[in-house]
């Protein structure tokens, strides 16, 4: 029997195989074995004695047959050349195989294939006896073609195991058939990325069980794309089963989970006779007889638990590579029953649904001439949803332009029913709190902030979090991240299944609606005072109606929950106008509200969040009064006109937003706010301000705050994490117990001369900026989360820092310590750590900016005294280093850059693990320690304009030195002998020194690459410099005294830059020079060099300067742009000179 999914999609052929045999030989054995094989794999095949009827003409039968099928398996045996019949169906198979529509195969059963091909052996025998026959030719032309196919070869296959090579047969014809049943079902757009993610999870070539899902919305192709997955993969396993809409079967009967695992054990057993009495016995049965094979089984449309319990209990139900695919519109079944793996379906982009909805509404993918503006207009309205795509596009095939029109009208007043039902399904498996938050969402709340949309619901008495997250576990939301805030995404199509039901019990009289939320149906109702005890929810944005109207319209609606408006001005003395029955009301945001309080008549008992911005207020209450708002959580009167503000009033408070208040100057705590955890109350003009009795606030914003010149927190703050106190007036600073504290912003404080943080503080903090505090000009603290491993982290030492330490100009006075005789600083600093170290690092480097004034002697255990450094920079006019530099010990890198210094302590010399020390611009610095050759790991060394005379010995003990600069030492005039010790060393600097001459030594750098003696005083160079066979870059430029270049240069064959320009004394190069066959760059500016050696001339690609000369190689000629009067000094054979 055909598979239903090949013979339903294989439109073009009655058959998908035709078995072309000699009956007498492979029948009952071979033919009859593969015949089965095929049939267990639901591939549709046409066998003779199986398929001609009685009555009929066997010849025409046979040929209709041939005809009719896509796949041939020709069994050649050692008698099917004595079968005219045979022949004869061979003659057919092959002219249909050259029309590209089918494909033959053939199968060299007890034959090789070269006795089917020269008709010798076996073959030849067979075919004597029809050497007199008219069909004789043809017949032995199709032997030889067929004989030429690839095919398969018993004897050489599998070891000539019959039942393997069937097995191998058959898996070639059913991926043969799954890719052409893929490609033959052209209205599977967009399908092959999609199938792609899915394939790569279900990770076919591993062999354990694995379970996935795929999730989405309704109508949105989850089960195309598990068929077509399924299509495409299902040869691969022993059993397989599709079951379609699980949530519907077994809904419709108490015995339908009962006949889905029947299904799944005929279809994986192959027994039709299967029959359970259970689900429970279904169950027993799965266990015990479904491990025996590998199993394909998909589960379509899950919606509850029991129904995967009882189908797909355990992954001990199946065998080792089995796989399991889940559709469903609901995430948490999968969650619960333990998948790991969930698919989200991706809906149609704009390109994929313009050629879905073309093939529906068309035929073709190509859209009709003058239906392409119509077509878009569709495509938009489905938004990438197939369903609608395909009704719509279904509904318009054969319609003229005004009737496709009139249709679109027609959706934009009714939805479309056949789309909605099919959504509406996971709005019925909701529970009622849970559909009230879906209501909500897609009639007003959709593209809501996520935290504005949970405190709205919160405010209206419902369990939003929960709530929020069942709807986008059934795909009924989605939450979509923007710039770092999430927000409330909705389907087109679901919101409009959400507001139909909201208005179909009641389409023509919205008054009775539950929400309200179109501008023109509201303002009809409020201005006709047609508002009805039905409407609990409003939201409305218009200028047509004024605030009076509004408030006489709300009088009927004495049920009102949620009322969000902006809407036009009003005369702010006329608050008589403020309705005052909504004793219901739970949220109340007005925008831009034109009264300067709430009015006395205002019943606000159950009011949970009041929202105000931009608003006229100046005083809570009219007239002073002190009204309990005893359910008030969230408060915000941002950027209104508020002067004072009563906490007492608000005791349960949680949320206070008044920033930008410029007008605020009195906030009172006095019975305490225990439960408010964000205030904001940046750029008010606030003298002072007592959190004292609001211990689990967590973030207070006071930025800019410029009044401010008292803050009081209480004692303890546990949950306290942010703190934005830049540009505030304040001299002290108390922040008390705040162990969670991960942001502190304190910047520009000018005023701030005391800084109490307990070491608890320090522990989870993240972000510190004191610049423009205490003595630091600038100062910021981070972590760097994200920080990879150092070298000194692989040994286990865990996490590092590093410290940027800028010392700026000395101050004549201290505001602290006016009579100070220390120094005075400030600084600039920036430290980082790779994660929280749980060190006293921070407070360390707090305690230096205290003040001012500088010990140097305390500045230098501070400094010392911070662990885990991995990087010091300390730059500025310190007259000297650190002395206890030693206890650094993970310090990797020294940066003493732009100092006065003039000794290094003889501590750096304990740095184990330093790797680069700078000593830029240390114009003071007269000498370096002894014993530097200590430092082995150092592998950078830069010192530079510094009065050091001479380099220690020690250095030549740095075996890993790879970079040593001394330039513009200009009292620099020796090095050490032994510098051919640095093995390591890729590159040195010497120039702007005062050597006169380089060790030989230096002919030992195997490994140097770069070396820069562009010194005044150098008067010769080793002649062995050749020696350097990796040196890239050589200069030797304004060398006064330098007149000969060693002959041995030409040996090294990596030489690309040399630089001779402002060497005077230079007047010829080695002949040899052009052997250096990688030099690119040649510079003779200002040299006495008067000829080029011919061997130069024969490079292309080298380029050479002169005073008055430029020749450039790298052409096929080299072309020198000289004066006249030096052209012919110049001139050498082969080249053509042109003449400015």
């Amino acid at each position: 029997m055909a598979s239903s999914s090949t013979s339903s999609i294989y439109k073009s052929f009655k058959y998908d195989v035709f078995l072309s045999f000699r009956g007498e030989d492979t029948r009952t054995n071979f033919v009859d074995h593969l015949y089965y094989a095929l049939q267990q794999k639901n591939i549709h095949t046409y066998k003779d004695d199986e398929r001609i009827k009685k009555g009929k003409r066997i010849c025409d039968e046979l040929i209709r047959s041939i005809e009719d099928s896509k796949l041939y398996i020709i069994v050649f045996s050692k008698n099917y050349a004595s079968s005219s019949w045979c022949l004869d169906e061979l003659v057919k198979i092959m002219e249909c195989h050259k029309t590209n529509e089918h494909t033959a195969y053939p199968v060299f059963y007890d034959l090789e294939p070269s006795e089917v091909r020269k008709q010798s052996g076996a073959v030849e025998k067979a075919f004597a006896k029809h050497e007199n026959e008219e069909a004789a030719g043809k017949w032995r032309e199709a032997l030889k073609d067929a004989a030429d196919l690839a095919g398969w070869e018993l004897k050489k296959t599998v070891d000539g195991h019959e039942a393997k090579f069937i097995q191998k047969i058959v898996e070639v014809l059913s991926l043969e058939l799954r890719a052409i049943n893929f490609n033959i079902d052209e209205k599977l757009v967009g399908m092959e990325t999609r199938m792609n993610d899915v394939l790569s999870s279900l990770g076919t070539c591993s062999n354990d069980v694995r379970m996935i899902g795929i999730k989405g919305i309704g109508g949105g192709g989850k089960t195309t794309l598990a068929r077509a997955v399924f299509d495409q993969i299902s040869f691969q396993f022993e059993g397989k089963s599709f079951v379609e809409n699980v949530r519907e079967v077994s809904k419709a009967s108490l015995s339908g989970l009962k006949s889905l695992q029947n299904q799944i054990l005929s279809d994986v057993l192959n027994d039709q006779g299967i029959s359970v009495s259970s689900v429970y016995d279904g169950k027993n049965m799965m266990k015990r007889r479904m491990p025996g094979k590998k199993v394909l089984l998909v589960l379509d449309d899950v919606d509850h638990i029991e129904q995967l319990e009882a189908l797909a209990g355990e992954t001990n139900w199946f065998k080792p590579g089995s796989r399991i695919i889940i559709t469903t519109r609901d995430e948490q079944v999968l969650v619960a029953h333990g998948v790991k793996s969930i698919h989200n379906v991706r809906l149609l982009l704009d390109e994929e649904a313009i050629c879905l909805f073309s093939r529906y509404a068309f035929g073709r993918v190509i859209q009709n001439l003058g239906y392409e503006e119509l077509s878009q207009q569709v495509v938009h309205y489905a938004a990438g949803l197939p369903l609608t795509l395909k009704v719509l596009g279904s509904f318009l095939r054969g319609k003229n332009e005004l009737e496709w029109t009139d249709a679109l009208e027609r959706l934009k007043i009714i939805p479309l029913m056949e789309t909605l039902k099919k959504l509406e399904i996971s709005y019925d498996d909701l529970e009622e709190d849970y559909k009230e938050i879906f209501l909500n969402v897609a009639s007003i709340l959709k593209g809501w902030s996520k935290a504005s949309t949970i405190k709205a619901l919160e405010s209206c008495g419902f369990h939003a979090r929960n709530g929020l997250r069942v709807l986008e576990q059934k795909s009924l939301i989605t939450v979509d991240n923007v710039r770092g805030e999430e927000y409330l995404s909705m389907h087109d199509h679901i919101e409009e299944m959400g507001r139909n039901i909201i208005r179909r019990s009641h389409p023509d009289n919205p008054n009775k609606h539950s929400r309200l939320w179109i501008n023109k149906e509201i303002v009809d109702i409020l201005a006709n005072d047609l508002g009805t005890e039905a409407t609990r929810y409003i939201q409305l944005y218009t200028t047509e109606i004024s605030p009076q109207i509004v408030m006489k319209g709300l009088r009927k609606m004495k049920e009102l929950r949620f009322l969000h408006v902006s809407v036009g001005s009003i005369d702010a003395s006329k608050i008589d106008c403020f309705c005052s029955n909504l004793k219901f009301l739970r949220y109340l945001c007005w925008n831009h509200y034109p009264f300067r309080s709430l009015p006395k008549t205002f019943q606000a008992d159950n009011l949970v969040a009041l929202y105000m911005t931009e608003s006229r207020i100046v005083q809570l209450w009219e007239g002073g009064e002190r009204k309990l708002l005893n359910k008030l959580r969230f408060l915000d009167l941002s950027y209104s006109m508020l002067r004072t503000l009563d906490l007492g009033l608000t005791p349960n408070i949680e949320m206070l937003n008044l920033k930008a208040c410029h007008n605020l100057v009195e906030v009172h705590m006095i019975g305490g706010c225990l439960k408010l955890i964000t205030v904001d109350l940046g750029f008010s003009m606030l003298r002072t301000l007592d959190l004292g009795s609001a211990p689990n606030i967590e973030r207070l914003d006071l930025e800019h705050c410029s009044e401010l010149i008292e803050l009081r927190l209480s004692n303890i703050c546990l949950n306290l994490r942010s703190l934005k106190l830049n540009n505030l007036k304040l001299r002290n600073l108390d922040i008390g117990l705040t162990p969670c504290l991960e942001y502190l912003d304190l910047k520009e404080c000018y005023n701030l001369v005391e800084l109490h943080m307990a070491d608890e503080c320090l522990k989870k903090l993240v972000y510190l900026d004191l610049s423009g505090c205490l003595r630091f000009k600038s100062f910021k603290f981070e972590i760097n989360m994200d920080a990879s491993c150092s070298e000194v982290e692989s040994l286990e030492v865990g996490p590092l820092a590093e410290l940027h330490l800028s010392v700026g100009p000395i101050l004549v006075l201290c505001p602290v310590h006016p009579d100070s005789n220390l120094p005075k600083f400030q600084f600039k600093c920036f430290y980082r750590e790779d994660q929280p170290l749980l060190t006293r690092n921070l407070e360390k480097l707090i305690s230096v900016g205290m003040c001012v004034c500088t010990n140097l002697y305390t500045f230098s255990r501070s400094i010392c005294g911070l662990q885990r450094l991995k990087k010091l920079k300390l730059h500025g006019g310190i007259p000297e280093a650190p002395r206890d530099l030693g206890q650094l010990e993970y310090l990797e890198q020294l940066d003493l850059s732009h100092t006065h210094i003039k000794h290094l302590p003889d501590s750096i010399c304990m740095l184990k693990n330093l790797k680069s020390l700078k000593l830029k611009s240390c114009v003071l610095l007269e000498k370096l320690p002894e014993d530097l050759g200590r430092l082995e790991c150092l592998k950078k060394l830069t010192v530079t304009s510094a009065m050091i005379k001479d380099v220690p010995e020690s250095i030549c003990m740095l075996k890993q030195l790879e970079s040593l600069k001394l330039s513009y030492c200009s009292f620099l005039e020796k090095l050490p002998e032994d510098l051919g010790q640095l093995e390591c060393l890729k590159k040195l600097d010497l120039s702007s020194t005062n050597i006169k001459g380089i060790p030989d030594s230096i002919c030992m750098l195997k490994d140097l690459e770069s070396l820069d003696l562009s010194c005044v005083l150098l008067e010769k160079l080793p002649e062995d410099l050749g020696q350097l066979e990796y040196l890239d870059y050589l200069d030797l430029s304004y060398c006064k005294f330098l007149q000969d270049i060693p002959d041995s240069i030409c040996q090294m064959k990596c030489l690309t830059y040399l630089w001779l320009c402002y060497s005077p004394q230079l007047k010829k190069l080695p002949e040899e020079l052009g052997t250096l066959e990688w030099l690119k760059y040649l510079d003779l500016r200002g040299t006495c060099i008067s000829h080029l050696p011919q061997s130069i001339l024969l490079w292309k690609g080298l380029c050479i300067t002169t005073g008055k000369v430029r020749l450039d190689l790298s052409g096929p000629y080299c072309y020198v742009r000289v004066s006249k009067d030096d052209f012919e000094r110049l001139r050498r054979p082969g080249k053509k000179a042109k003449i400015n």
